[in-house]
């Protein structure tokens, strides 16, 4: 696997088979802040969906500063999650990034701080269907982009992710294309602007009313 630095000094993965990062260059622990975390509000005890774990940034970076969160973690590779054991860390994420490094032996620990991650290996289209409706407080959806995987972003999934939050649940991605906020409105998101971090346009804030 290919590890990239990115601007803001964290490291990100490059994908052969989906020809892509999986974090913007720009930072990618930045990112995971920014476009996610603090723009959700992340609040202590809440059930949080991470569509497409990755290398667990978005999660962990919500569990800090932050006591009993139950995150599940949908994510396809297994390799990627074991790229996590060894991957250098910048100190602003470090100390609760190592509670969660091992997590590709079990794939379920839980920190000092009663945060829980637990990961469900597997396709994340079907996955899904595993889990109870209107559960999850907050969703960081974060598959790659359209263009690659278009399979990630239909009407349908977002549909199944709608069912799994509960009525005021906020989701957070990095795209705003056109047809993705209206398959997102289709199934009954209100969508708005999130933050412009690393590009040009706004992330994508989506709320179950």
């Amino acid at each position: 696997m290919k590890l990239v630095k990115t601007k803001d000094g964290s490291y990100t993965a490059f994908s052969e088979i989906a020809g892509e990062h999986y974090h913007t260059i720009s930072g990618a622990i930045e990112e995971a802040f920014e476009k996610h975390v603090n723009a959700l509000g992340i609040e202590n005890g809440m059930h949080i969906l991470d569509f497409c774990f990755g290398l667990g940034y978005n999660s962990i970076a919500a569990c800090k500063d932050h006591d009993n969160l139950q995150i599940i973690g949908l994510e396809n590779d297994l390799k990627i999650i074991e790229a996590m054991k060894d991957i250098e860390i910048l100190d602003i994420l470090k100390i609760k990034f190592d509670a969660f490094r091992d997590i590709a032996e079990n794939l379920d620990v839980t920190d000092n701080n009663n945060n829980r991650i637990q990961i469900l290996l597997g396709d994340a289209l079907q996955k899904i269907d595993e889990l109870s409706n209107e559960i999850f407080d907050r969703v960081f959806f974060d598959p790659f982009s359209p263009k690659k995987q278009p399979e990630m972003w239909s009407e349908e999934i977002f549909q199944k992710i709608y069912n799994k939050m509960k009525i005021g649940a906020k989701l957070s991605t990095y795209s705003c294309a056109k047809q993705i906020r209206k398959n997102m409105i289709s199934v009954g998101f209100k969508v708005m602007d999130g933050p412009v971090i690393g590009r040009k346009s706004p992330a994508t804030i989506a709320v179950k009313e």
